[in-house]
């Protein structure tokens, strides 16, 4: 990639829109296990909004990883985790499913949030609406083709777009892999829970999620677009 000034400042606009969004991520995960019981995350300082704490506990997903990616790519992959006791979920299993959702969620609530901003910001003629809607268009507002507000809003629709729905395939590791057991008994979500521990299962969710995941998310993200920008 040629660093040059625009670059790097969108490298800047992708990196807060990263970490904000898997910080708040992150931190619902930690706030809804301290309301059900288990105090973990928050002694580990995880049940907050200040970057820091999730930093220490995932430097290579947080700084690493979305710095080369950008470098590599122009987009920005990363990670990041809330600590739980695995005691606790056995006891609490329905506790622990309602965790798991949190964080999707919040990925669900800024995209909202993002979506309502840009529609204000058309309404209010800040933004502009698009001549049509295709995924060319939104990657290039992501790719700091107009402002930077209009980009930040842009990106921070995508990408928690894009979290929501990743972490929500119910595959081990992801998150719906313990969000789906809410919807089970606990003796069945149990069951369920210790049979995704193994680590082999952990694996082949990853690589079906990586390879399958392009399949589910073009059609939410045409829709979202297109909801988004229902009048052109």
């Amino acid at each position: 990639m040629n660093f040059s000034p625009e670059i790097i400042t969108l490298g800047i606009v992708w990196y807060l829109a990263f970490l904000f969004s898997t910080v708040c991520h992150e931190g619902a995960h930690a706030l809804v296990a301290k309301w059900g019981g288990d105090l973990t995350a928050f002694h580990g300082g995880q049940v907050s909004l200040n970057p820091i704490p999730h930093i220490r506990r995932s430097p290579f997903g947080l700084v690493v990883v979305p710095l080369i990616s950008y470098a590599w790519g122009g987009w920005m992959i990363g990670w990041a985790s809330a600590p739980y006791d695995p005691e606790w979920q056995q006891r609490y299993p329905r506790r622990a499913a309602w965790m798991a959702l949190a964080g999707p969620a919040t990925n669900f609530i800024l995209m909202l949030l993002a979506a309502i901003a840009i529609r204000v910001g058309i309404a209010v003629h800040w933004l502009h609406a698009p001549e049509s809607v295709t995924f060319s268009h939104i990657a290039e507002l992501a790719n700091g083709t107009t402002n930077l507000a209009t980009t930040f809003l842009s990106i921070l629709f995508v990408l928690n777009l894009l979290l929501g729905t990743f972490n929500l395939l119910p595959v081990p590791p992801m998150d719906g892999s313990t969000g789906i057991t809410v919807f089970m008994s606990p003796r069945t979500a149990l069951r369920f829970i210790n049979w995704s521990r193994n680590g082999q299962f952990a694996l082949l969710g990853l690589v079906a999620a990586w390879y399958g995941f392009g399949y589910i998310f073009w059609p939410i993200f045409t829709f979202a677009v297109h909801l988004l920008y229902f009048s052109v």
